[in-house]
């Protein structure tokens, strides 16, 4: 059983910055991808970022050059630093992990409010 724990969300001022964590625990196969994806009311849940194990990095074009992804392998734990933010960033953020096998569930986070506003 995995569990994946979030952190960091909360209130900032357009131009503002936060960060993310998100703690994985369990059993956690070596070779896997973590990721941050966001959703709306209404709206599909899309990618922000990914990383996997062995470092391959991609975001989503909006958040390219503002957002940072970054792992810790030896703490199982996952970072989105978010920087420049704008009223458009505010979602509910949700942490992803997934094994780099095919046919591998999804392992979702509770999810965490980020509110961008003045």
């Amino acid at each position: 059983q995995v569990q994946l724990v979030e952190s960091g969300g909360g209130l900032v001022q357009p131009g503002g910055s936060l960060r993310l964590s998100c703690v994985a625990s369990g059993s956690i196969f070596k070779l896997n991808a973590m990721g941050w994806y966001r959703q709306n009311p209404g709206r599909e849940r899309e990618l922000v970022a990914r990383i996997t194990s062995f470092g391959s990095i991609n975001y989503a074009d909006s958040v390219k050059g503002r957002f940072t992804i970054s792992r810790d392998n030896a703490k199982n734990t996952v970072y989105l630093q978010m920087n420049s933010l704008k009223p458009e960033d505010t979602a509910v953020y949700y942490c992803n992990l997934k094994w780099l096998v095919s046919g591998s569930d999804d392992y979702w986070g509770q999810g965490t409010q980020v509110t961008v506003s003045s």
